[in-house]
């Protein structure tokens, strides 16, 4: 599934330089992460890097958009073909 980020955020930046998949962006005041590019860092690392260095702790599963491991891999090797 991937990920969304809440109200919390304070627009710090962190998350947006490790995704690897330039899934996040600035929004309006918050930032926000593209569903479409988001794989939860799976094709790249163990775990979603942008949770690990978000300082308010405010990003989480999408319960809404839920794919499976095999899925995030395909989107991810779409995305790096």
């Amino acid at each position: 599934m991937a990920l969304y980020i809440t109200d919390d955020c304070t627009a710090c930046d962190a998350c947006r330089p490790v995704c690897p998949n330039e899934a996040i962006s600035t929004g309006d005041p918050i930032y926000v992460i593209d569903p479409a590019r988001c794989t939860e860092c799976v094709g790249a690392e163990d775990e979603p890097q942008c949770q690990l260095v978000c300082p308010a702790d405010c990003i989480f599963p999408d319960p809404n958009n839920v794919e499976s491991r095999e899925e995030l891999q395909a989107k991810y090797d779409a995305l790096h073909g």
